[in-house]
């Protein structure tokens, strides 16, 4: 397990951008696009990967987790 995998990852369709839309909220504010969301997903990742470098590298903790999923599933 890596330690950025307790973060929320969303990838959603937005009507408004006409595309998919990967976001951590708890990482970063902006996010990833594009047609596949599989490919979007994988931008995603190395987004998160490269956002948790750059911490280690500084020698900053990553932030604490915040978002949880609204509903657990079964």
């Amino acid at each position: 397990m890596k330690p950025t995998d307790i973060y929320h990852r969303w990838i959603a369709w937005s009507e408004e951008d006409q595309c998919y839309v990967g976001r951590c909220p708890d990482l970063f504010f902006a996010g990833v696009h594009g047609d596949d969301p599989i490919e979007v997903a994988r931008e995603l990742q190395e987004v998160i990967d490269e956002w948790e470098r750059i911490h280690v590298e500084d020698g900053r903790p990553l932030p604490s987790p915040r978002t949880r999923p609204m509903r657990e599933l079964v």
